[in-house]
C-alpha cells in the first residue's frame, strides 16, 4: 500500500469515525435509545480507532536509535 492510498484510508477512517460519533451522541441525547445499537456503534468505533492507530504508524518510518 502506497504512503498516498494510506493517507486516503486514514481520511475515509476518521470521517466514518467522526460520523459514529455523532450518531453515538444523538441516539444517546434522544433517550430511550436501543443500548445494544450504542454498543455496537461504540465498538465499531474503537475499531476504527484501532486500524487508524496502525495506518499511521505505517506512515512513521522505524527510526533505529
Amino acid at each position: 500500500m502506497s504512503r498516498e492510498d494510506i493517507m486516503r484510508r486514514l481520511e475515509l477512517l476518521r470521517v466514518e469515525h467522526r460520523d459514529l460519533d455523532s450518531a453515538i451522541a444523538a441516539l444517546v441525547t434522544a433517550g430511550g435509545g436501543d443500548q445494544m445499537q450504542v454498543a455496537r456503534l461504540k465498538k465499531r468505533k474503537l475499531r476504527l480507532r484501532d486500524e487508524i492507530a496502525i495506518l499511521e504508524d505505517a506512515l512513521v518510518p522505524d527510526i533505529i536509535a
